[in-house]
């Protein structure tokens, strides 16, 4: 199928299949058709103008693919989104924990179970294609990525990056309820050095500098696995190895990863990745292509993108056999998917739409929050008592479902707040789970805790994500100190739990609590933390990342064996 309708295909038509445009990037609708193009996303913040509701991103998709599907060929637009924890642009939506707190579970099954019930929700608003799993293997926590990676060891990220896989794709990925996966960032995201980053001092987007041994033991080892399990889509990194960026490194892309690792799907270039192969936009199109990208994610620029393109293989640049096999690849992947059947119906299923953020699936999340949960240290005040005559619960982020779910939801940054509706609160969720004659108190700054049988402080991060993240000093905030300080003077027994994306420097803090749970970003479920709170569940959480005792310790050297972390990778207590 695939061959036959290339064999029909304009050199127009190619290369319109190659580029990705962003919704909120297109100059005229009329573009899907007239560019011919393969695919179209919603990147982070790009919403449908009318919001964020089921209704208006099912609007937004039908009305887009309508014009793919009426061109002369009618090869349908794939259609991607972020959905890292669930459907996280889409109001109502269940909101999953972050990959580096499902690190924390160790749970395959649970973890695969999490990409069904997002297929389930993506697909109820006729998305079908997600940026999702990110195999990365961070190993310095104050990259601002580190939460989109489920561990710093490759062998546990390789096992959740394929459970997660196999549940976004699902025995088919031509199934109406499955969606297609892509496997990032190829490679060596995770093992950037400080001062190589995008922002000049930081880590995103910066240069891996390793011996070609460790970068395939480290970040090039969860790549296999995730390509035997079905991945159809792989998105090369921003990111450098030794100085030469991935999205234009030909022996990474096409020598090792399609000759030696056999992959046999296409490559999509991250937001933009291709104008920092080179300074002319048109020589880095060039040496991209040629290095095996298949698919351009060009979210404003893809009329010019289209041009140049054109002009390389018109000038012989660009050879037709390149085109011709990157756009075969195209036509593969959306075939596998159905795309190309008699039946396909390229319209929401308004059954699925009915079980959409619907409580089974916020079931699931809950269990992945209790799961992912760390208890790292119990003086004997944990697990509270739900009948104790009054609970204070203090901090900002113990009713702050933004700063609870992180980045990358609804915004591309996240946001504090009532970022997204359908959530609990860690607030609402200890009201709702105590005993009717016990009295719950709660202050932002800490005050008011004398008096109760015992505090809940609940601190964490402001969202963030990608560069925004980078941190050099990974600090709790001035504001998350106090409250912890405040709490502690007043002589109350305290329990606190930390909302983050990453290990933080927490030793004073951690002293001052008789308590301290590493919550990550669990997403809308509190009850899930509550759960855990009130002993309801024995906490089975297991440090996925070494955390540091400072500062001076990161990146913490995995091999040899002298440095003192505050506490390893595996640890976790249960009781």
């Amino acid at each position: 199928m695939a061959r036959s309708i290339l064999a029909k295909m304009t050199t127009d038509e190619k290369i319109g299949q190659m580029i990705q445009a962003d919704t909120a990037g297109l100059v005229d609708p009329k573009d899907v058709a007239d560019y011919h193009l393969g695919s179209i996303l919603s990147g982070g913040g790009s919403d449908p103008a009318a919001g964020n509701s089921l209704q208006n991103w099912t609007q937004l998709y039908e009305s887009l693919q309508q014009r793919a599907v009426s061109t002369r060929l009618g090869i349908p637009i794939l259609f991607g989104i972020d959905a890292v924890h669930g459907h996280n642009n889409v109001l109502e939506a269940v909101v999953f924990p972050h990959n580096i707190g499902l690190g924390c579970s160790g749970n395959a099954d649970l973890v695969q179970e999490i990409g069904r019930m997002t297929a389930l929700e993506m697909r109820a608003s006729g998305i079908h294609w997600t940026f999702a799993p990110c195999v990365t293997v961070p190993r310095d926590e104050r990259w601002g990525r580190t939460y989109e990676g489920f561990s710093e060891d490759p062998d546990l990220v390789a096992r959740l990056g394929v459970a997660s896989l196999k549940g976004l794709q699902g025995d088919n990925v031509s199934d109406p309820t499955s969606v297609l996966g892509c496997a990032k960032h190829f490679a060596g995201d995770g093992g950037t050095i400080p001062g190589t980053g995008k922002n000049g001092w930081g880590w995103d987007q910066g240069d891996t500098k390793v011996d070609e041994e460790t970068f395939r033991r480290v970040h090039l080892s969860t790549y296999p696995p995730v390509i035997a399990a079905g991945a159809l889509t792989i998105m090369p990194s921003y990111s450098s190895w030794n100085g030469l960026k991935c999205s234009g490194n030909k022996y990474l892309l096409t020598d090792v990863l399609k000759k030696e690792f056999g992959f046999e799907g296409f490559l999509i270039s991250d937001w933009e990745a291709i104008k920092q192969v080179d300074p002319d936009f048109k020589t880095a199109i060039g040496i991209s292509i040629n290095a095996g990208m298949d698919m351009a994610m060009e979210p404003t620029a893809y009329r010019e993108f289209y041009d140049n393109l054109k002009a390389l293989v018109q000038e012989g640049t660009v050879p037709m056999s390149r085109i011709d096999d990157a756009v075969l690849r195209i036509l593969k992947v959306k075939a596998a998917m159905g795309l190309f059947a008699d039946d396909y119906d390229y319209r929401a299923n308004p059954e699925l739409q009915q079980n959409f953020g619907s409580e089974e699936h916020r079931t699931v999340a809950r269990q992945a929050v209790r799961e992912s949960l760390v208890l790292l240290k119990n003086d004997g005040t944990f697990p509270v008592d739900k009948t104790a005559k009054r609970i204070h619960v203090a901090g900002a982020a113990a009713d702050d479902l933004g700063i609870q779910c992180g980045g990358w939801t609804i915004d591309w940054q996240g946001k504090s707040g009532d970022v997204t509706s359908g959530g609990t609160t860690v607030l609402d969720a200890i009201k709702s789970s105590v005993g009717p004659d016990t009295e719950v108190t709660f202050s932002a700054d800490g005050a008011g805790a004398e008096g109760a049988d015992v505090a809940i402080i609940v601190i964490g991060e402001q969202p963030y994500a990608e560069f925004e993240g980078d941190n050099k000093e990974l600090e709790l905030s001035a504001e998350n100190q106090a409250v912890v300080q405040t709490v502690h003077d007043s002589g109350t027994p305290t329990v606190t739990v930390l909302f983050s994306g990453r290990p933080m420097i927490i030793n004073e803090s951690l002293e001052n609590s008789d308590a301290f749970i590493a919550a990550w970003l669990p997403g809308t479920e509190g009850l899930g933390v509550t759960d855990i709170l009130f002993g309801d569940h024995k906490p089975t959480g297991k440090l996925s990342f070494t955390w540091p005792r400072s500062i001076d310790q990161l990146p913490i050297n995995h091999n040899d064996g002298k440095t003192n972390p505050l506490f390893p990778f595996g640890f976790g207590l249960t009781e």
